[in-house]
């Protein structure tokens, strides 16, 4: 897809960089080429570690990022940031049918490890997955920014910049669950689980490069709220300004609150 230089809008909020695009299709591509730079970037590695999101933000990167030749898979060993608890793995919100889809068996990854929120110890699943991000030290981080400014499932009443955890359980707000009803992956905010396990705040600062894929209208109050509030966790992705390499990728639609600060008409 060709998209000139003139299409695009870039800015820069304190330290976190920000790219417009004319369309989800445009971010989503755009998004997935800086992953790929990254991952070529980290070829005399012996392993790769890489942080995958789930979504409906997420489907255009990982469609695009997929079809990149000639990119080290067979050094990736990838997790991804959240799971719900007691979630049947064959309800299609289920995140490792979705991540399998789009991801795992497109590619010749070297591994994947995914969160079991239908272990008996949801506990001890917090701390096995941690010992694995800490033995492979993740550099990448695919993200998306939830409606109510969450990370992962980090919601305003569950993150903490400074959590000691790495995993952690955690219990999932309205607002959250309300979303994922709303993209159609639950006929019923009824349906969703409360709890959840993810990958902490604190952790997730702690990866070197973090791409955001945030798209679509009913993100643009989110991504307004992210540049403008001061940093708390009242919106946790306010912090987001504070990481020294983290970049968001908007479509005109998500950007559509924030069209002030750059000079294309959206």
């Amino acid at each position: 897809m060709h998209i000139t230089d003139r299409s695009i809008e870039r800015f820069q909020v304190e330290k976190l960089k920000i790219e417009v695009h004319p369309s989800r299709e445009a971010a989503g591509v755009a998004a997935a080429k800086a992953a790929a730079e990254i991952l070529q970037s980290l070829t005399q590695s012996a392993h790769i570690g890489v942080v995958f999101a789930t979504g409906a933000s997420q489907i255009e990167t990982l469609k695009y990022l997929t079809s990149i030749p000639n990119l080290p898979w067979q050094k990736v060993d990838g997790f991804h940031v959240d799971d719900y608890i007691g979630l049947p793995s064959n309800h299609k919100a289920s995140f490792r049918p979705y991540l399998e889809e789009k991801l795992v068996k497109k590619v010749p990854i070297h591994s994947f490890s995914y969160i079991d929120g239908l272990a008996a110890d949801p506990e001890q699943t917090c701390r096995d997955y941690a010992g694995k991000l800490r033995a492979s030290n993740p550099q990448l981080c695919l993200l998306g920014i939830g409606e109510n400014g969450h990370l992962a499932f980090n919601d305003p009443g569950e993150a903490d910049f400074d959590d000691p955890l790495d995993v952690k359980i955690v219990q999932l707000d309205e607002p959250c669950r309300r979303q994922q009803a709303a993209e159609g992956w639950f006929k019923t905010v009824e349906e969703i689980p409360k709890a959840a396990i993810t990958v902490t705040m604190s952790r997730l600062f702690r990866m070197p490069k973090l791409i955001l894929s945030v798209l679509g209208q009913r993100k643009a109050e989110i991504v307004q709220r992210t540049f403008d509030e001061a940093i708390s966790t009242t919106c946790p992705s306010t912090i987001l300004r504070t990481h020294p390499d983290a970049t968001i990728f908007l479509d005109y639609d998500s950007a559509a609150n924030v069209k002030q600060r750059f000079s294309t008409t959206v």
